[in-house]
């Protein structure tokens, strides 16, 4: 309590029935009621527990006394409030004829509150009617509630949290959290100009602070539903995403995938990749987000999942249907070619030596250097002017599209599948991309990313049928039906090692005519007999074909 404090010795009193050194400062009363600040020693002017004559003065006169401050009120902090988000039990609180009054107007606010919502959302009347009514019996649950708080402040949140257990669920699909907030808003509005016609002017603040801080209470709990909700759609999301990416992975056709794939975002893209990785060592939640990330960043649609410490990536976007990653691309067999891996500085690249021999076989370097950028499936690798990445309007290679992604995956090689039309045709690309990943390790040398299709040598090596099927019907097939010098030159270079004059003289021919029937064999099969990885590619090609008859 506050008093005044007087000095330690007393002197006769003046007309007034005060002392005459008495002073008008105020400090702080000790709890025995007496003048001046406690002082357990005893000092001069200070109360003696022990009750010595002369050691306490007389009290103060009741006028100079101050009225007693709540202990909310004293420092600011409102107790439980802070700590465990109830009121403090000190305070005062609204008295119980304010809250009956409140109690019997609770289904006019309410009302008010539905009426004042259709004037000022334009969103609200457009909503069904089933989903305005749940709208208006949370409202009143709100209010309910809002007595209950006045009550009950010891259970403030508690009683905050409830409003919302009686809305259905779907009515948090229908409302989103921004529309929450217009509602809370709009409710508390209209509360707080009701105040003034509901209770006495001596409560009105009072209640009015009790609606600010209900609302506070309300705002936090309406959150916390909306965090839980997006955290369990979350969750749901990551497992039917992860439900679509095994079904692609295991090649079933299921009629539902375009409906699961539709029901976690993706929005079928023109073309459809897959690419897989090395799984990196965080956890697969983690690793599922950055793949998100990286994707929304390039404009690309993407469903991942970890399947058997790999990272399988489903990709979308405007990609070339002739892109270089497909299997069986008509009318050629540029995918064959692998993009070559970056050269040393000083040391010629793939591009470079190619281009050389152009000249002597008159081929243009134009076109040579064409033939290595449709090959390598890079536009800015050497032989082809750099293209400028903002003027385009957006990626379309999927080698591009990998490289975007390849920062998600962990160490090693990355496949870039064939190009789908699909997400039904994506089974067919995961299972290519899975395939040479298995036999990747075979080409030490081989780019990341690399397609799947410039390991069609080591696939077809390792069993995969598919892959000797297109090594025969692209390549072999093709150098037969142009005639058998073709493909005698062509075998018989490639039995030499790729010596122009053991070759001529094996076949009795002029050097030159050697050159103009590897050049011709080249335009037929696609691939380029000066390369040694495209030469690897057409020797297992012609000896699958032999062996085929």
């Amino acid at each position: 309590m506050l008093v005044a404090v007087t000095p330690p010795s007393a002197e006769p009193a003046s007309a007034h029935g005060r002392t005459s050194q008495q002073t008008s400062q105020i400090g702080f009363a000790n709890p025995a009621g007496t003048s001046g600040f406690a002082n357990p020693a005893g000092t001069p002017g200070s109360a003696d527990p022990a009750g010595t004559p002369g050691s306490a003065d007389p009290p103060a006169p009741p006028a100079l006394l101050a009225p007693p401050l709540a202990p909310a009120a004293r420092t600011g902090d409102t107790g439980p409030d802070r700590a465990g988000g109830g009121r403090a039990e000190a305070d005062a609180g609204t008295n119980d004829a304010v809250i009956r009054r409140i109690e019997r107007a609770s289904g006019l606010l309410a009302n008010k509150a539905v009426a004042r919502m259709s004037e000022l959302l334009p969103w609200y009347p457009g909503m069904s009617a089933r989903h305005r009514a749940d709208i208006q019996l949370v409202v009143q649950a709100g209010i309910a509630s809002f007595v209950e708080w006045c009550r009950r402040p010891e259970h403030a949140r508690d009683l905050s949290s409830d409003v919302f257990r009686v809305a259905p669920r779907e009515l948090v699909r229908a409302v989103t959290f921004r529309r929450l907030v217009d509602l809370v808003r709009v409710a508390v509005e209209t509360i707080e100009a009701e105040v003034p016609n509901i209770v006495e002017p001596e409560h009105e603040q009072r209640v009015l602070t009790d609606v600010l801080r209900y609302s506070r209470d309300i705002a936090f709990a309406g959150a916390v539903v909306y965090a839980r909700v997006a955290e369990e759609r979350g969750a749901w999301d990551a497992r039917l995403e992860a439900l679509v990416v095994d079904h692609v992975v295991r090649g079933d056709q299921d009629r539902a995938l375009s409906s699961r794939a539709a029901a976690v975002g993706w929005r079928n893209p023109p073309a459809v990749t897959v690419v897989v990785g090395a799984a990196p060592p965080q956890a697969p939640e983690a690793v599922v987000d950055e793949v998100h990330r990286l994707a929304r960043s390039a404009g690309l649609e993407v469903l991942t999942g970890v399947h058997n410490q790999r990272l399988v990536m489903i990709v979308g976007g405007r990609f070339r249907l002739d892109e270089t990653g497909t299997d069986a691309v008509p009318g050629g067999t540029a995918g064959i070619v692998a993009e070559p891996p970056a050269s040393p500085a000083g040391v010629p690249a793939a591009g470079a030596s190619r281009a050389a021999r152009a000249e002597e076989s008159a081929v243009p370097r134009e076109a040579a250097a064409r033939a290595v950028a449709a090959a390598t499936g890079d536009p800015n690798r050497p032989g082809r002017p750099r293209r400028n990445r903002a003027a385009t309007s957006g990626i379309d290679s999927v080698v591009e599209a990998a490289r975007v992604l390849m920062p998600a995956c962990g160490p090693g090689p990355v496949v870039v599948g064939p190009v789908a039309a699909d997400l039904a045709g994506a089974a067919e690309s995961a299972r290519a991309a899975i395939a040479a990943a298995d036999v990747v390790a075979a080409w030490p040398a081989a780019p990341r990313p690399v397609t799947a299709r410039a390991l069609l040598p080591e696939r077809a090596l390792a069993g995969d049928e598919r892959a000797r099927r297109v090594l025969i019907d692209e390549i072999y097939l093709p150098l037969r039906d142009a005639g058998a010098p073709l493909l005698e030159t062509a075998g018989t270079y490639l039995d030499f090692g790729a010596s122009l004059e053991a070759t001529a003289r094996a076949l009795y021919l002029h050097p030159n005519t050697v050159r103009y029937r590897l050049r011709k064999a080249s335009e037929v099969c696609g691939l380029d007999t000066a390369d040694h990885r495209q030469r690897f590619t057409l020797h297992i090609a012609l000896l699958l074909g032999r062996l085929e008859g």
